[in-house]
């Protein structure tokens, strides 16, 4: 179903709706250029003023190699760039991630082929569109939402346990607080957010979508002494434990061998601390 932007303007904070406006009309002058449309936070209503702008950029194929070379000039032609750097740090070369202002504004620039607009997460909303090309090419087939793979996740989630217990026993502390960052928005933060029936983005929003489980998350956060990453180790156990088992509707899961190699290490990590 073809999707347009208009009866989402009215929802859209001034500072992106005035750059949505101007930075499209100059993308049309621009002929290797077929359409933009925008995804994110504005598919949700969840749009305030402190959302990034999602944009996607679909590219002429044939010209496709020629813009990605020329993506920062494109980026700095749309509107007051400050910064622009692009996106392997999250698996996503074609993008290129922008700091415009002031004022400040974040704005994520996807330069994909037309043939790629298929393969996509969301349906995003068709800013504009040359010869109706977006609209014949993005609603071909369903969008495929992200899911969280739990098996991934056990296949993991007890060698990070080990991992993140060398670390304590070592006294390497600041190591371990980033690990259990890594594990609230790896683990915690999707598996939280599949069970609220929202789309897994790591830790994104989780004080609105996982209002039931911030004092089990809270838990998982620790101090700069071992005593107090110990504890929040074992109440990650328990937290990771708790969402196996609700997610697995309710039934218990045996524990492999590898978790209880994993805890049983941990415990005589935490008899060393003790007997300090």
């Amino acid at each position: 179903m073809k999707q347009y932007i208009d009866d989402k303007l009215a929802i859209i904070p001034c500072i992106h709706r005035e750059f949505l406006q101007t930075s499209v009309e100059k993308l049309k002058d621009d002929k290797r250029i077929l359409g933009v449309a925008i995804g994110g936070s504005i598919l949700t209503n969840n749009m305030d003023e402190y959302s990034d702008l999602d944009l996607v950029v679909v590219v002429n194929r044939e010209k496709y190699p020629e813009v990605l070379e020329e993506r920062k000039k494109i980026a700095g032609r749309i509107g007051p760039l400050l910064e622009s750097f692009t996106g392997e740090h999250v698996g996503l070369p074609q993008l290129l991630i922008c700091l415009y202002g002031p004022p400040l504004l974040h704005v994520d620039l996807k330069f994909i082929m037309i043939n790629e607009a298929r393969e996509r997460v969301e349906d995003p909303l068709i800013v504009w569109e040359r010869d109706n090309v977006l609209t014949e090419n993005i609603f071909q087939g369903k969008a495929k939402a992200p899911t969280v793979d739990l098996e991934w996740i056990e296949n993991r989630f007890w060698v990070w346990v080990h991992y993140i217990a060398t670390k304590i026993g070592r006294g390497e502390l600041f190591d371990v607080i980033d690990g259990m960052g890594f594990l609230r928005a790896r683990v915690f933060g999707p598996m939280i957010q599949v069970k609220a029936g929202k789309p897994p983005q790591g830790v994104r929003r989780i004080e609105e979508d996982g209002a039931l489980y911030l004092a089990s998350l809270n838990q998982t956060l620790s101090a700069h002494d071992r005593e107090s990453c110990l504890s929040a180790m074992n109440a990650a156990i328990e937290l990771y434990r708790d969402l196996r088992k609700e997610l697995n509707q309710g039934k218990e899961v045996a524990p492999s061998l590898v978790e209880l190699e994993a805890v049983k290490y941990l415990k005589e990590i935490e008899q060393k601390i003790i007997k300090r």
